[in-house]
């Protein structure tokens, strides 16, 4: 008589293995399903992520990442809400916007954000740009001119969970003194020069990215290298910002 038993325990091991591969798709598509439940604007996001810009040559891969984390929607005024992941800027008040996705990844990919890096944002506006930049590293500096902004975008931050972001309220010209050197300065407004204290801010062997250029008319989006104690800088595109504000 021939020994079956052996041949159903094998085939009862296979079943197992079976219901334990199934048991752990369902889990997954679970998981993907209460993800999607918990944050509806991730789809939207990645498609962002996809169209505005890897479409459009953004490589560099911290960058991309930071995008696809952070909650653009919660950093738009209610009314544009369903414009938040848009391929363009958006108002928020006080003659402000928050810049397109792209033209925020480029600038970001531009200076070449590392964890660890010390970073500076002049012109807090919404806050997604610190956001981004705090998704790289957790020593980023933003400082805002206008009041009503200023607490608006650091409670964006803090409502968004960037707590380790420090904000100030200040006249962006004169950067951060008591936290330089930084790595990296991030400037979201046109100024018609690059102002002095930020270039002296900067780090041996740091970078900013400025528009430069006259108010309301077609600026340049400017990188500016530090070598040693001299200064190179170079034209990326052509941009629109809204303008530098300095105390009246």
């Amino acid at each position: 008589m021939t020994n079956t038993a052996p041949i159903l325990q094998h085939k009862q091991a296979l079943l197992r293995r079976a219901l334990i591969l199934v048991l752990t798709g369902l889990s997954a598509l679970a998981g993907e399903g209460s993800a999607q439940a918990a944050d509806p604007h991730r789809t939207r996001r990645e498609e962002m992520v996809t169209t505005q810009l890897i479409d459009r040559g953004i490589t560099h891969q911290p960058t991309l990442e930071a995008f696809s984390r952070v909650p653009r929607h919660r950093f738009v005024r209610q009314e544009h809400l369903q414009r938040a992941y848009d391929d363009r800027p958006l108002p928020i008040g006080h003659g402000q916007t928050i810049s397109q996705p792209y033209i925020v990844a480029l600038m970001t990919e531009l200076i070449e954000p590392e964890p660890g890096h010390r970073i500076l944002e002049i012109g807090t506006g919404s806050g997604y740009q610190a956001a981004i930049l705090a998704e790289i590293t957790d020593h980023v500096y933003t400082i805002e001119i206008v009041e009503a902004l200023a607490e608006w975008g650091a409670g964006n931050l803090r409502n968004a969970g960037y707590h380790q972001v420090k904000t100030a309220r200040g006249d962006g010209y004169y950067g951060w003194d008591e936290a330089a050197p930084f790595d990296s300065i991030v400037v979201t407004a046109a100024a018609a020069s690059i102002p002095p204290p930020l270039l002296s801010q900067l780090a041996p062997g740091g970078t900013m990215i400025i528009p430069v250029g006259s108010p309301f008319r077609t600026q340049v989006l400017t990188l500016v290298h530090r070598e040693g104690e001299a200064f190179r800088t170079e034209q990326i595109l052509p941009v629109r910002f809204v303008p530098f504000v300095r105390p009246e």
